[in-house]
């Protein structure tokens, strides 16, 4: 009898512990402004990272405490931007969508091999052993180190086995960017079109016995089309994104190597 009694004093003590644990929750609770509640409810809930922040809740928390502006979210894009900046009361400059692009097509038919890699499949795992198996030091290793990191599943390997990007779903968080060894992958306005695959700064010369559409810096892009974006430093090609983009594909054209390729 003493036993059921203990477990009904334990009960009874137990039952008014978690009401007076409900009511003190409830009266200490701390009411968020609803205008951060609308922030964190219009975060697109990626939770990438590409913003700088932990996440979406941490970056709608800065945005509203005015210690971030509103338009770094790539996920959400400028229609999130200008959401954030309507609630907040405040103007918002929009900026552009960047997404990744694989500066290199060097893939195992035009590209020559050092050696046989039979390590991890793990881009900077390959690239501690003399730079990586491939010839072009400076070009993609192909393991797809990328692939396992983006988080929309944007990246992928073409039939020819190039490292590919998806512009529709890549989300512009920075990821691959950041696993990439020889940094070929980079951030690039969303509506560009026109793209000098290669990142190879080396002459000419040692660029044809690595790659056979590795950019030779000749200057034809330049030189040849009249008003032409691209442009060559160190013998790479490289197109100026805020110059008129009407004559990229003749400067595409009339590449040798045709290392300027369109972007789908």
């Amino acid at each position: 009898m003493s036993v059921v009694i203990a477990f009904l004093i334990v009960g009874i003590l137990g039952l008014i512990l978690g009401f007076g644990l409900a009511v003190a929750d409830k009266k200490l609770a701390v009411e968020k402004d609803p205008k951060l509640e609308e922030l964190e409810a219009a975060m697109p809930g990626a939770n990438c990272g590409g913003c700088g922040y932990a996440g979406c809740q941490a970056y709608a928390e800065a945005v509203y405490s005015g210690k971030a502006p509103a338009g770094l979210c790539s996920p959400g894009g400028a229609a999130l931007a200008e959401k954030m900046g309507s609630i907040l009361g405040i103007e918002v400059e929009v900026k552009e969508r960047m997404v990744a692009f694989v500066f290199c097509r060097g893939n195992g038919e035009v590209t020559k091999t050092d050696y046989e890699y039979r390590g991890m499949g793990d881009c900077n795992a390959a690239a501690l052993l003399q730079g990586g198996p491939i010839g072009c030091k400076e070009g993609c290793l192909h393991l797809g180190s990328c692939i396992a990191v983006c988080p929309s599943g944007a990246i992928s390997k073409d039939e020819k086995g190039n490292i590919v990007v998806d512009k529709e779903k890549c989300i512009g968080c920075g990821k691959c960017t950041a696993v990439c060894p020889n940094h070929v992958i980079r951030m690039v306005p969303y509506a560009q079109e026109w793209i000098c695959a290669c990142s190879n700064h080396e002459p000419g010369g040692k660029v044809r016995k690595a790659c056979q559409v590795g950019c030779i810096g000749c200057k034809m892009c330049e030189t040849k089309v009249a008003d032409s974006p691209f442009k060559v430093e160190s013998f790479l090609s490289s197109n100026d994104w805020n110059m008129d983009q009407s004559n990229a594909a003749a400067a595409a054209e009339v590449c040798p190597q045709k290392c300027i390729v369109r972007r789908s």
